[in-house]
C-alpha cells in the first residue's frame, strides 16, 4: 500500500503529466460544452411548429386542420405547437421520442405518405399509434397543460362538467375511460374515416 501511494505521488508531482492531462481535460470540458450545447439546439429547432411543418405531407395536411382546431387559436390566446402534443417534455423521454422519430425520415424518404390520398389511406394507422402512445404515458403531453386542479367546471358544458368532475374525483370517467386521449381523439386533427 505504502509502495502505490510512492508511485501515485510521484505521478502526480510529474509536470509533465499534470500539463498533459490538465490539457487533455481542458478540451474535453470545453469539447463536451460545445457538443451539449449543439446536442441541446438542435433539440429545441426541432421542436418548432416551422421545422414541423417544413415537410409538406404535414404542411398539406394535419397542419391544416390544426389550424382550425382551439389548439391554434382561441379565447385566451395561448397555443400549443406541434411538439406540445407530440414530443415530452421531459429530457429523457424527448430523447426517446427523437430517436424513434428517425423512423419518420425514413417514411418521409421512401415516399410513404407524400400525397393526400397516400396520407388519408395511413391516417388511421398514424392516429393509432399516435393515440397508443398517448394511452400509455397517461396523456402526459395533455396533462402539461391541463390540469384538473386549474380547470373551472362552472364554465364547462353540462356534459363536460358532468364527465370531467367524476375524472377529477374518482380517476376514471363514468363510461370507464381514463386518460384524457379516451374522450378526445380528434381535438386537433381530423379522425380517420374509420372513427367517424
Amino acid at each position: 500500500m505504502l509502495r502505490l501511494s510512492k508511485r501515485l505521488w510521484h505521478w502526480l508531482t510529474r509536470p509533465s503529466v499534470l500539463i498533459g492531462q490538465g490539457m487533455l481535460l481542458l478540451i474535453g470540458g470545453i469539447g463536451g460544452i460545445i457538443f451539449w450545447g449543439g446536442f441541446h439546439t438542435a433539440m429545441g429547432a426541432t421542436n418548432t411548429l416551422e421545422f414541423c411543418i417544413s415537410c409538406h405531407e404535414m404542411r398539406d395536411t394535419v397542419y391544416q386542420e390544426y389550424k382550425a382546431s382551439a389548439h391554434y387559436k382561441n379565447a385566451s390566446g395561448v397555443r400549443a405547437v406541434c411538439s406540445d402534443c407530440h414530443v415530452p417534455h421531459a429530457w429523457g423521454p424527448k430523447v426517446v421520442r427523437k430517436i424513434k422519430a428517425s423512423g419518420e425520415l425514413y417514411h418521409k424518404l421512401r415516399g410513404t405518405i407524400n400525397t393526400p390520398e397516400k396520407f388519408e389511406a395511413k391516417r388511421a394507422e398514424l392516429a393509432a399509434h399516435v393515440w397508443e402512445t398517448m394511452k400509455s404515458t397517461d396523456s402526459r403531453e395533455c396533462r402539461n397543460c391541463h390540469s384538473f386542479e386549474a380547470m373551472d367546471f362552472e364554465k364547462q358544458g353540462r356534459r363536460s362538467r358532468r364527465e370531467m368532475e367524476v375524472v377529477a374525483l374518482e380517476g376514471h370517467a363514468p363510461d370507464g375511460s381514463s386518460t384524457c386521449i379516451d374522450c378526445h381523439k380528434g381535438i386537433a386533427h381530423n379522425l380517420p374515416k374509420t372513427e367517424e
